[in-house]
């Protein structure tokens, strides 16, 4: 196997395995001994991929970032579908598994928003720059909206994809808390609200 394909390999491994611990404990709880011996990998090994284990948490919120942008942009760009209704769907889609599932799935976002912040000044920055990406497409439809139709309280494209992003942000960390659909299906409400048509 070429060693660069292998090196990628168990880099994108031990990601993965960690992501799945740190959903379940957090990251300060995921200890790093059992985390290793779920993925079956050195000790050696994992510092030879990641210098610290803050290290490993920017790359594991760099690397969750990365693959929720790319499930966004395909979302926002679906076919056949008028922008304001592309947005909508990407939060309907976020309220219906939560509906389904019970909690908010697989989103290390949520999950270390308020846990690390005070602890890791690169993990802060990481999850900074992940929002300021989500903003960035959410901007991008609201664009397309506001070639169709005024965005409400006279708002750029900018400022109502931050409204967005805080909105549903708040409110899924709400609803993992409580454990129920409310919260973030009065953020979607709002939303739809926002985004009628005058």
């Amino acid at each position: 196997m070429n060693k660069t394909l292998q090196r990628n390999d168990t880099r994108e491994h031990l990601l993965a395995i960690g992501e799945q611990v740190c959903l379940q404990r957090g990251f300060t709880g995921m200890g790093l001994i059992e985390m290793l011996a779920l993925a079956e990998v050195t000790k050696g090994s994992f510092y030879h991929y990641f210098g610290s284990k803050e290290a490993f948490g920017v790359a594991l919120i760099e690397r969750y970032f990365a693959h929720f942008q790319q499930q966004i942009d395909q979302q926002l760009n679906l076919p056949g579908l008028p922008p304001r209704e592309r947005l909508l769907a990407h939060f309907r889609y976020g309220e219906r598994l939560f509906i389904e599932q019970g909690h908010i799935v697989g989103c290390l976002g949520v999950k270390l928003s308020a846990e690390v912040c005070d602890l890791s000044e690169p993990m802060r920055d990481a999850l900074q720059q992940g929002a300021n990406a989500i903003i960035a497409a959410y901007t991008r439809c609201l664009t397309e909206v506001a070639a169709e139709q005024p965005l409400p309280f006279s708002q750029t494209p900018q400022q109502l994809a931050q409204r967005c992003y805080l909105l549903w942000l708040g409110a899924s960390l709400q609803s993992k808390i409580s454990r129920v659909p409310g919260p973030i299906s009065l953020a979607l409400d709002t939303i739809e609200q926002w985004l009628i048509s005058h």
